[in-house]
């Protein structure tokens, strides 16, 4: 029995993000139970998929018991696409990968200078049209890096060149913008709480700006990135400079300092933010032991990632947590110091990588069998 482990009377709650690739977050839950429940058949378990407001965020927001909704918009390179988003009472989640991430693009194709976030303004106003007045607007995967130019023209702006015409798509169109109307913007945002929920508190621009750090994995080169980093910084000397070095301004391509400009969004950790809309608490009171994880535990994960969240939390109301992986790249002086007390990688059960994404879902039982010898015997 480890050191701290519980009783078989044990309550275990289960708040796991996504293995990305191989499992949803829903799925990691059902296959961490299944392993726990083969040991100690009688074990409580509660399952909360989590978050932390990048792709995936629809999907924990649906398993916790919203609705999940539909809308045709824009996709980033201007076709029409399928966008989720969830939706209980007046309160909705939005992910913006759903209409402008990078998962909308064909494979090797990317756009970097002219890919727009039209259609993430397209599903806000969907939202709007289902009655939202709380939306939790997460951020991240975008194959975007306009400023969040065209969600605010979705919405009502307009960005206007020397000729008075509208600027082109994408963060490259910006370099000729003259004039911002915000006027025409749809008036029922300013009834709206509108949380901007992002793992990434980066400046719009610069050395640590969404172009120089996240432009290169949508395709931009060396010289776009130069180009959408001006580009930006000009876009941004139009609307408001103030807002651009705020944090999460230049989350998903900069849509973070659309939302803080124009739509006062408040800036959130997404985890913090997915926790609080989850119903984290409440679970967590009836617990006794908290299995958390994610694909790969690493360096990013302490930087506001989800199993990172979850562990603050329970540290804080003095519940142990241990986590699952795919891929373990931190130490146990690491984890510690995060709040988790032990990771199980399913590395170690299959060194191929290939092997165990294809086979993630037994692995990952087994590991869960594991566990429940550790902390439930």
């Amino acid at each position: 029995m480890a050191d701290g482990a519980v009783t078989e009377t044990a309550s275990v709650l289960v708040a796991a993000d996504k293995f990305k690739g191989s499992l949803t977050a829903a799925q990691v839950a059902g296959r961490v139970t299944a392993g726990l429940r083969r040991v100690v058949p009688g074990v409580r378990v509660e399952t909360l998929p989590v978050a932390d407001g990048g792709d995936g965020t629809v999907a924990a927001a649906v398993a916790a018991g919203f609705e999940r909704r539909e809308a045709r918009v824009t996709g980033p390179l201007g076709e029409a696409v399928t966008a989720a988003y969830a939706l209980r009472g007046t309160t909705a989640v939005v992910e913006m990968a759903e209409a402008s991430g990078l998962q909308h693009l064909p494979a090797g194709v990317f756009a970097p200078l002219t890919a727009t976030t039209y259609g993430s303004g397209e599903l806000l106003a969907a939202v709007l049209d289902a009655g939202a007045r709380t939306i939790v607007f997460g951020v991240g995967g975008s194959a975007t890096t306009d400023g969040g130019a065209g969600m605010l023209a979705a919405l009502g702006a307009r960005f206007l060149d020397a000729d008075g015409k509208p600027v082109g798509p994408g963060g490259g169109g910006l370099a000729d913008l003259a004039e911002a109307d915000l006027s025409g913007l749809d008036p029922r945002l300013a009834d709206v709480d509108l949380i901007l929920a992002s793992d990434v508190d980066n400046p719009l621009t610069g050395p640590k700006g969404a172009p120089e750090v996240y432009g290169r994995q949508k395709g931009a080169t060396e010289e776009d990135i130069a180009v959408l980093d001006a580009a930006l910084a000009h876009y941004a000397s139009v609307l408001g400079p103030e807002h651009a070095g705020l944090p999460g301004a230049g989350a998903a391509g900069g849509i973070g300092y659309g939302a803080l400009v124009a739509l006062g969004a408040r800036f959130r950790p997404g985890i913090e933010v997915m926790l609080d809309v989850l119903g984290f608490a409440p679970a967590l009171a009836r617990a006794s032991l908290v299995i958390t994880g994610e694909g790969s535990l690493d360096e990013q994960t302490l930087h506001g990632k989800a199993p990172a969240g979850v562990a603050a939390a329970a540290r804080a109301a003095g519940v142990e947590v241990v986590a699952v992986c795919g891929r373990l790249a931190l130490t146990p002086e690491a984890l510690n110091g995060a709040g988790i007390s032990r990771a199980y990688a399913l590395a170690d059960l299959e060194p191929d990588p290939a092997v165990s994404m294809a086979q993630a879902g037994p692995l990952l039982e087994r590991a869960a069998e594991t566990i429940a010898r550790d902390f439930l015997r």
